[in-house]
């Protein structure tokens, strides 16, 4: 969303893909005596001017620390140089997706911290003599004589910097730092969780008429013989409490939960002594349009197949919802500004909401959240934990279930969960000492949609525990799974032209022959499955589409929906947006290979074939932000003597539950991006049938397991992967992103 930025507001850019999470420890450096930088204001503002120059960090970064000091001097204060380079930092770290930066950890490792010098920074304009200045003034030089107390004193003789209780651009708790419109944010989503958790539930008492009503309803919904069903012990916690978290992986069930939950919270309504018939009102969510019609698509089929008709407090089909928006749509986005239409003064009209794929909501969209919904309103997230986390600054959803894995039930929430239940929560779950947002976050443990022996399973669980072994490289390397090969894997640095080349082909055929078995004969659920295709299987499809100029708009939107299905089936991802690894290389190399194959008959501009994701929502078209869409040459235009007349259209999925397909003339398509690759980032909140991970010859700060664990399970049935060096593999899985936030700390509080 295109937003007006104003002076407080200002410092948070929108970021791109391959925005730095942190860099890995390359070695240790001599220290360098750096103390004069920091002798004056106008020495440490040279400085900061250099690292710009140098393009370690943004013209933002430095403009920030400039208004730090005109503010202050407007106030008749005059700031210590070290709070110039503080904030210049802070907003560094904001950039670079930190909700604040703590001082503590900074001064012990400031390089990691901090990532800079970055790995790839933008093209220097320094003279020889600067650029070997600026080698003696990295940050870990620069601060390795600074105390903590040091920079404490100095913030708090700060006019610029305050504890929150008066306006000021920078705030200082304890030993984290903030601009002060994210330390807003976080103490709003705060307040919003601490509210919800304490508002009184009807089902507090499991002899209630209301939690006896909730536990019906669950034994209607789930039939499950497992000693534990996690899908029904997320729906109790979840009903009980005003704000609750359920998360698991690909396949563990999170929209089946859900409806199931909807479903039984509706039949409490219901059975209310105190509302007679009285039905919730709920709406879905989701961060974006790929997203939101992901979880359009899903829910539907989910919500037809609820029996009804034995629960209790008389349920109809039309109390559960199937439409599903983006959550920019529900709050009432503004043009050119921040602002929602709905917020404090003006709430939601709405008793639950859930939103799905909540890994992707920033700090400052979930505070928003929080603002629009009345303080009664149930609030529901859905997501991976262990997905990437948002573009822009914070990682809720990941703060939120930081303790999830181990429940820490009290002994009170584990006896009520039996009573509604009828099942015993393992004793590794239950803790005495769990906090109050433990009782409200629930993680799904079982995988419905990959088996034991799924190599796409096995490999994104050795990624997301770090325990990518020895073993497992030797297994994805020699065809060991039926449904995952690293196409190059035994070459350990293999020569990068023969790589980039390599891409290109296996993005037109999918490579089927280097499955084992070429992908045939495999069955999932007990149902055959197609081998792998590549793009060739869309456009060739597209080419032999048997349609002529008399053909009805019905068979070209019957089309158009397979042709966008079949492309659906195959996905190249790339960790970095730009050079020859990154989507912007990637997708010029693919299009010349297709075209030299006859797919297409050009790479540049629009013709036939091109595939184009939407990178802003648009309201006015209904398209919003990930939106995928495929041109095609229709003929629906007329010649002046009246005969067919053909022309490009862009055809979109309608994002409803009537699967239809909306056409758009490329005219009026703003912001766009061809997309035979596309950044991991920008595939979350999608599945495809066959996806293909591209890692580049070097280890960069945006590699982290996070990362690679989101883009293995983009895949539904077939994984591959490409490596430009074998060893970045195995790096980019060690690390992981840490971000600066005292969200959970604050609730950890009380």
């Amino acid at each position: 969303m295109s937003r007006t930025r104003n002076t407080e507001n200002q410092f948070a850019l929108d970021l791109g893909d391959d925005t730095p999470m942190r860099t890995p420890n390359t070695g240790q450096r001599e220290p360098v005596d750096n103390a004069h930088r920091l002798a004056t204001l106008s020495d440490t503002e040279a400085l900061l001017a250099q690292w710009q120059q140098a393009g370690w960090i943004r013209p933002l970064d430095t403009g920030f620390a400039r208004l730090i000091r005109e503010l202050s001097e407007e106030q008749g204060d005059t700031p210590q140089p070290l709070v110039l380079l503080l904030a210049a930092l802070t907003s560094h770290q904001v950039g670079r997706g930190h909700v604040c930066i703590d001082l503590a950890t900074l001064l012990a490792d400031a390089g990691h911290t901090l990532a800079l010098p970055p790995e790839e920074p933008a093209k220097p304009t320094l003279t020889d003599i600067e650029a070997a200045d600026l080698a003696e003034t990295h940050p870990q030089d620069l601060l390795a004589r600074v105390q903590l107390d040091d920079c404490l004193i100095a913030l708090r003789h700060s006019r610029a910097v305050s504890d929150g209780s008066v306006p000021a651009p920078l705030v200082l708790n304890g030993t984290r730092l903030y601009l002060r419109r994210f330390w807003r944010y976080e103490q709003r989503i705060a307040e919003g969780i601490r509210q919800r958790l304490a508002l009184p539930s009807p089902l507090a008492d499991p002899q209630s008429v209301a939690a006896l009503t909730l536990s019906r309803a669950l034994d209607t919904l789930f039939q499950s013989k497992e000693p534990v069903d996690y899908q029904k012990l997320a729906c109790a916690l979840a009903a009980r409490n005003g704000f609750a978290v359920i998360t698991g992986g690909p396949g563990t069930g999170k929209t089946t939960t859900v409806v199931n939950l909807l479903a039984a919270l509706q039949a409490v309504a219901g059975e209310s002594p105190e509302r007679a018939g009285y039905k919730y009102r709920i709406r879905l969510a989701a961060p974006t349009g790929k997203a939101a019609a992901r979880l359009n698509e899903s829910i539907g089929g989910a919500v037809s197949r609820l029996p009804l008709a034995a629960l209790p407090g008389s349920v109809e089909l039309e109390d559960i919802p199937t439409k599903v928006t983006t959550l920019h749509r529900l709050l009432g986005s503004r043009p050119d500004t921040r602002q929602f239409r709905h917020h404090r003064d003006n709430p939601l009209l709405v008793d639950i909401l859930v939103i799905d794929e909540a890994s992707m909501v920033d700090v400052d969209l979930m505070a928003s959240v929080f603002d629009a919904l009345p303080a009664h309103a149930q609030l529901i997230l859905l997501g991976d934990k262990d997905q990437l986390a948002s573009v822009d600054a914070g990682a809720v959803l990941g703060e939120l279930c930081q303790r999830a894995f181990d429940a820490h039930y009290t002994p009170d929430t584990a006896e009520w969960l039996a009573a509604i239940t009828g099942a015993q929560v393992p004793d590794s779950l239950v803790d005495k000492a769990g906090q109050p947002l433990d009782q409200a976050v629930a993680m799904l443990r079982k995988s419905y949609r990959f088996s034991e022996d799924s190599g796409i399973r096995q490999l994104a669980e050795a990624v997301n525990t770090r325990a990518l072994t020895p073993t497992i490289q030797k297994q994805i390397r020699e065809e060991a799974f039926e449904d995952v090969i690293w196409l190059n894997g035994n070459s350990p640095r293999p020569d990068p032209e023969q790589t980039l080349a390599l891409i290109c082909q296996h993005a037109v055929t999918g490579s089927p022959g280097a499955f084992r078995n070429t992908g045939e004969g495999r069955t999932v659920n007990e149902a055959v499955i197609p081998p792998p295709v590549g793009y060739r299987h869309y456009l060739e499809l597209m080419k032999n589409s048997g349609l002529t100029a008399d053909s009805p708009r019905e068979d070209w939107d019957t089309h158009a929906k397979a042709v966008l299905e079949a492309f659906n089936d195959f996905q190249m991802l790339c960790a970095l947006r730009r050079g020859p690894w990154g989507v912007e290389g990637l997708n010029q190399r693919i299009a010349h290979h297709l075209l030299a194959e006859k797919l297409i008959d050009r790479t540049e501009g629009w013709y036939p074939g091109r595939p184009v994701l939407i990178t802003g929502n648009d309201y006015n078209l209904g398209l919003m932000n990930g939106d995928i869409g495929i041109t095609f040459r229709v003929p629906w235009d007329r010649t002046p003597d009246g005969a067919a007349a053909y022309a490009l259209r862009v055809a979109f999925p309608s994002g409803d539950a009537d699967g239809g397909i909306r056409w758009i003339s490329p005219s009026r398509l703003q912001q766009l991006e061809t997309v035979y690759a596309m950044t991991v980032h920008k595939s979350q909140g999608s599945e495809f049938n066959h996806t293909c991970l591209v890692l580049p010859d070097r280890l960069s700060p945006v590699l982290t397991k996070e990362l690679v664990y989101t883009g293995i399970t983009r895949a539904k049935n077939w994984f591959s992967l490409i490596t430009g060096d074998a060893q970045v593999f195995k790096d980019s899985v060690e690390q992981q992103v840490v971000r600066a936030s005292g969200l959970a700390l604050r609730l950890g509080e009380d």
